[in-house]
């Protein structure tokens, strides 16, 4: 091989090769990001279903029912307060780690399921009451976040729209 030849395949390697390069790079870390977001958002809707079990272990306290609730004891006010802490600390990290103003495809798929989760227990009047002890000390962002969805649910006569509908 001459001169001539290496310096050739040179040229290829620069021109056809570098580009490549860097579009496998720039793809590989797209895709590592992606099975990053797939992760994050499993770990999260495991712990979500971790708290309906909880909800589930606590039927007495009336948290899945879409009727006014049955009075209950001081101790069942104490424990539905430490689920309403469970989850408002579940809410809080879900946005943390998943919300982002310029969010696109998957993620904002993702971050629209965990929205209609916020938006099931904001048309509780119970949860929105316990907001002012709940959102103490909670990230500021998230803190507007939520109280603007309930402050929305709460002002449309708990109607939840639901794509182009209104479900009451």
């Amino acid at each position: 091989m001459d001169i001539q030849t290496w310096e050739l395949l040179s040229y290829i390697v620069t021109v056809v090769g570098l580009p490549l390069a860097i579009l496998t790079f720039i793809l590989e870390q797209r895709k590592e990001r992606e099975n990053e977001d797939e992760e994050v958002y499993q770990l999260l809707a495991d712990n979500y279903t971790d708290f309906l079990k909880l909800v589930m272990a606590n039927p007495d306290l009336q948290l899945r029912s879409h009727t006014g609730t049955l009075p209950l004891s001081a101790e069942q006010e104490e424990r539905k307060l430490v689920l309403f802490e469970i989850l408002i600390s579940l809410f809080e990290r879900a946005y943390l780690l998943a919300y982002d103003a310029d969010m696109r495809g998957k993620r904002l798929r993702r971050w629209m399921s965990w929205e209609d989760y916020m938006r099931q227990w904001c048309l509780r009047e119970d949860f929105r009451q316990q907001f002012p002890r709940l959102l103490v000390g909670e990230d500021a962002d998230f803190v507007a976040y939520i109280t603007r969805i309930a402050d929305e649910l709460a002002h449309t006569g708990n109607q939840q729209p639901v794509g182009n509908q209104t479900v009451a």
